[in-house]
């Protein structure tokens, strides 16, 4: 099976030239001329999907290549482009960028190939003139199997820039598809781990990407755009599929053996799960068994595929918000909290001591609770001091050290997630920190250069700092709403 969706990858030769302005206001400028536009970002990142979302009207969505292994990025790319016309796909920090240690694995380049979609190279032309054409030369020629299909230039200072930047780029034989000047109603506001989010400024957000699909709109060339992404090549393979994924489940990642290993025995005994050996799929239907999800402005992050999975595995799929409710969705069977910023919402959180209270009489109960990164931190006794769940014998702070990078990790024993020694690809974006870092019974063994353990699991609890995706690993979706239905 063969599909061709048109396609673009906005990609730049570092961070902060301006790929999310353009690929944003794109997606917007394409959704205006009443195309059906399905947004994607490259990598782990939370944030630029809401952005890509509010200018698409459809999901942002992730295509991480050391999450979910290079595999599955074209059947996810191909699952959120059904039924649409055109795909813009934000590449991640420079265009050769990848995992630390591990080559092109994961960096835009790679998807780009992945997806056999021509590159668009956004460059910052503030402080140059003719060495525009050198670089863009190199990006072009680096790696023969990326094409380079035009530049926007960004933060041009006047016609006269313009005129020396395209006639040094006449001879790089890039065409030149966009100019953008700087308009200071397009930025966005940054904090600590990036961008706001869309959900804690939504007036604001609007009109931000309003400012820049018209910014994209008057300075690119559009129709040249669409005719580059219509050049894309036919993808092969089927669409990923949530239903068939929970029923069917991949065998694990491999693991690059340059990393150093992790603790894989879990306390207590047990056998970790046999590399390759999937568990039994049980096939699940729909029975009104409420999976509750953490959301509003404090708990952002999570990848669209998790909702999708836990839906195909048998779940109803509730969302609340732990700013404004004050009790759990009825019949709670399960409990999911992904990331976010509990740090900057500490105070409210803290003062719903009606929620907190639900969630610590849950998770006492034995039922299942999934907590990553900012669930960790509300599932612990305080965060900088104010009181959180107490569900964990744990103290969360705030520090000036930022931990960032993708993680390798197994399973140190039977959880909710997972059977001990299942093997998953994680992420760690985060600047708090938990004392201690992991309970009697560690959630992960990570691997790298100093092997450790971390994360909690007690009863029903996984509580972990590192955010994984799913789809690379649907038993895991399989596995919690199984224990949902048995607890």
């Amino acid at each position: 099976m063969s599909a061709s969706v048109p396609r673009l990858v906005i990609a730049a030769p570092s961070s902060g030239s301006g790929k999310t302005t353009v690929a944003t206001g794109l997606m917007a400028a394409f959704a205006a001329r009443g195309l059906a536009v399905s947004p994607h970002k490259v990598g782990p990142d939370y944030i630029d999907p809401g952005y890509h979302a509010l200018a698409t009207g459809r999901v942002g969505r992730n295509l991480d290549a050391y999450l979910c292994g290079p595999e599955l990025v074209g059947p996810l790319f191909l699952h959120g482009a059904q039924g649409c016309d055109i795909a813009v796909v934000e590449g991640v920090m420079g265009l050769y960028d990848g995992a630390a240690g591990e080559g092109e694995l994961a960096s835009t380049a790679h998807v780009a190939k992945l997806l056999r979609a021509p590159v668009v190279l956004v460059v910052d032309a503030s402080s140059q003139s003719r060495s525009v054409a050198a670089l863009v030369h190199g990006f072009a020629s680096w790696d023969p199997e990326v094409r380079v299909g035009g530049v926007i230039l960004n933060k041009v200072a006047s016609d006269r820039h313009e005129e020396l930047l395209r006639e040094a780029l006449d001879q790089a034989g890039v065409p030149v598809l966009g100019v953008l000047r700087r308009v200071p109603q397009v930025d966005t506001p940054s904090r600590h781990l990036g961008l706001v989010p869309v959900a804690e400024r939504q007036a604001a957000a609007v009109e931000a990407v309003a400012a820049m699909a018209a910014q994209v709109s008057e300075g690119c060339d559009l129709d040249a755009l669409a005719g580059l992404a219509r050049s894309a090549g036919a993808l092969s393979g089927a669409a990923w599929d949530a239903a068939e994924a929970v029923s069917s489940p991949p065998p694990p990642l491999p693991f690059p053996s340059s990393r150093g290993s992790a603790p894989s025995t879990p306390p207590g005994g047990g056998a970790p799960r046999a590399p390759g050996r999937p568990e039994r799929p049980r096939p699940q239907t729909p029975d009104g068994l409420v999976v509750a999800v953490a959301g509003g402005s404090a708990f952002t992050f999570s990848y669209a595929e998790h909702t999708e999975l836990l839906t195909a595995a048998g779940a109803d799929v509730v969302t609340f918000d732990p700013l404004r409710d004050e009790e759990l969705p009825e019949g709670t069977a399960g409990l999911v909290i992904g990331g976010g910023f509990p740090e900057v919402y500490a105070s409210e959180l803290s003062a719903n001591a009606p929620l907190r209270k639900a969630v610590a009489e849950l998770a006492g109960s034995g039922a299942p609770v999934a907590a990553e990164c900012a669930g960790l931190l509300y599932l612990c006794r305080e965060l900088d001091g104010l009181p959180m769940c107490g569900v964990l014998d744990a103290g969360a702070r705030m520090t000036e050290r930022l931990t960032l990078g993708y993680r390798d990790a197994v399973a140190v024993g039977d959880s909710v997630l997972a059977a001990a020694g299942t093997r998953m690809r994680g992420h760690e974006f985060h600047r708090t920190a938990v004392e201690p870092g992991s309970g009697a019974k560690p959630a992960w063994g990570v691997r790298g250069p100093r092997p450790r353990v971390e994360g909690f699991v007690e009863r029903g609890v996984h509580a972990s700092y590192l955010h994984t995706h799913w789809a690379s690993e649907p038993g895991v979706a399989r596995r919690f709403v199984e224990r949902c239905r048995t607890s």
